[in-house]
């Protein structure tokens, strides 16, 4: 289970909206198959490991790192062919929670005479998929918050300066964390005062670049800035309010911009939680929120940040500094937004934390 576990890895941020899974076929103690969701989200992890075993598939026992579906898709249903293939045993991490498999997989398989086994390795096959769970139980996709600051939480001087507070380790962890995003998101006023291709620029992989959503309620985003540039190559969503201007929107979509309209809150501001709902419906499952801060404290205000990468850099600014993240005062400790910290670990001078929301 470790293994397909590691294999369902590979998949993030490569196969929305379908969910990252690994398979491991095994026969009389010996691997015969493996297969991970592919790019595009098919063929199914299940797929590949019994197309690479073949023959061998028979009285296997498959590691699934998520339950088989048991619908007919574009293709077959997983728990039907690991029926056809003749496989002896299934043991599977996590239950599904699309309303379409949920216990049916499993069920199917039962049915056939075949051993299910749940609940191998769970732990990790839930946060390797919060994402996917996410977008099928609460409409949305899993939000991380990626912040990088001085010690004193400031990502940029009272002019705008903010290049580059973290050092290049910390930098190159933040564009791992891309490629394993479905998106990246960031609100208006970071495009215009950073001007951020918001690509993966990792040795290799390159190509895992994520779709770039851009939260712009008055469609203030120039043509010539670089997510608007580069858009037929690397995608660029841009959420705007309902009734946006139709001449700027005209001219965005020129350059390949996919602009997405949304309500308004009381404010006259894209209402945040409603523009996620929107994302899901598109499929994506992880975005990745990268600024600024007053992104950040409307998610934070609306309890909408589900895990945290906080990057810090031994740096204090002081007080006339950009906050991270903008949020009304907090009078009452009980009323601060907590979270539970996962690992801390160095890179180079600065120090990374890894967080999740407190349920």
């Amino acid at each position: 289970m470790w293994a397909a576990l590691r294999l369902a890895r590979r998949s993030l941020g490569q196969v929305w909206p379908n969910p990252a899974v690994g398979c491991v076929l095994v026969n009389d103690g010996a691997v015969v198959g493996r297969g991970w969701t592919q790019p595009g989200g098919r063929p199914h992890a299940e797929t590949e490991a019994l197309r690479r075993a073949g023959a061998a598939a028979r009285g296997s026992v498959a590691y699934v790192t998520l339950e088989p579906c048991a619908h007919r898709g574009e293709t077959g249903s997983c728990a039907q062919a690991l029926i056809d293939a003749g496989v002896a045993r299934a043991v599977v991490a996590l239950r599904d929670r699309d309303p379409r498999v949920d216990g049916r997989g499993c069920e199917l398989l039962e049915g056939h005479g075949i051993d299910v086994v749940v609940g191998v390795g769970e732990e990790t096959g839930r946060e390797i998929n919060a994402g996917f769970v996410s977008r099928v139980t609460q409409g949305r996709p899993l939000i991380t918050l990626k912040l990088a600051t001085t010690l004193d939480g400031r990502i940029a001087t009272s002019g705008g300066d903010s290049r580059w507070i973290t050092g290049a380790p910390a930098r190159s962890r933040a564009h791992m964390l891309r490629a394993q995003a479905d998106a990246v998101m960031i609100g208006a006023r970071t495009v215009l005062a950073d001007d951020p291709e918001l690509t993966c620029r990792l040795p290799g992989l390159e190509s895992r670049s994520p779709i770039r959503v851009i939260v712009d309620g008055q469609l203030t985003t120039p043509t010539t800035a670089k997510v608007v540039r580069d858009a037929l190559t690397v995608p660029t969503w841009i959420i705007t309010i309902a009734g946006c201007d139709e001449g700027r929107r005209a001219a965005l979509a020129r350059n390949g911009v996919d602009v997405i309209e949304a309500v308004a809150d009381s404010a006259g501001k894209v209402e945040i939680e409603a523009a996620l709902t929107l994302l899901g419906d598109r499929g994506l499952t992880r975005v990745l929120v990268e600024g600024g801060g007053q992104l950040a404290g409307s998610l934070m205000a609306n309890d909408l940040v589900d895990r945290m990468v906080w990057f810090q850099a031994p740096k204090i600014m002081g007080r006339d500094g950009v906050a991270a993240v903008a949020i009304s005062e907090v009078i009452s400790i009980d009323d601060a937004r907590t979270f539970r910290r996962l690992s801390t670990a160095a890179l180079g001078e600065d120090m990374v934390n890894h967080m999740t929301r407190l349920d």
